[in-house]
């Protein structure tokens, strides 16, 4: 009967110890596993991401100088209202025209207030739009070689609205010339956010 009573207790301690001590450290060990497997992963996610980071500096390195300004030109990454306006004043000023009565407002704060949901379910853009309303005068050929600039030039601008008004219709030694407009020109600019 000893033998019983010593083969049971012995029989208990062991289940005792397997249920309190072993078990508990065997899924610490498992937990520890898997936490190791994750870190795993993010190291390889890292060097992936270090593979990935190279290859496109090489390609960046790759483009001149020029060509990167260019680029910010096109499209910045902040808006620079003063550097925009003497850029279409430049182009105005090249046909024989000066832009007046500059109004810029920013377009993202008015859809804010107005409490718009854009189209895509109110997920954020990546990028931002300014309108600037001026206003011009000169000749018709003047006004189209204006424009043409104004397209051909490395902003990305969007004629938003044109109004046209007669403002003298000149002549010149009793003969008519080119009549002169008034242009009222809003235009949207872009930008990355």
């Amino acid at each position: 009967m000893t033998k019983m009573i010593l083969s049971v207790t012995w029989l208990a301690l062991a289940g005792g110890i397997l249920f309190f001590f072993t078990q508990p450290t065997y899924d610490d060990g498992k937990v520890l596993e898997r936490k190791i497997e994750e870190y795993n992963q993010a190291l390889d996610k890292a060097s992936e991401l270090q593979q990935l980071k190279q290859s496109l500096l090489s390609r960046y390195s790759t483009f001149t100088s020029a060509d990167i300004d260019r680029l910010h030109k096109m499209l910045p990454d902040h808006v620079d209202n003063v550097r925009l306006v003497l850029d279409i004043d430049n182009l105005a000023s090249k046909n024989g025209m000066a832009i007046q009565n500059v109004v810029i407002s920013d377009q993202s704060s008015k859809e804010a207030t107005s409490g718009v949901i854009s189209p895509t379910g109110g997920a954020k853009q990546k990028y931002d739009s300014l309108t600037l309303k001026f206003a011009t005068s000169g000749t018709y050929q003047n006004f189209v070689s204006f424009l043409q600039e104004l397209e051909a030039s490395l902003r990305v601008v969007d004629l938003v609205s044109l109004g046209l008004e007669l403002e003298t219709a000149s002549t010149r030694g009793g003969k008519p010339s080119d009549p002169t407009y008034r242009y009222n020109i809003t235009i949207r600019t872009y930008w990355l956010k």
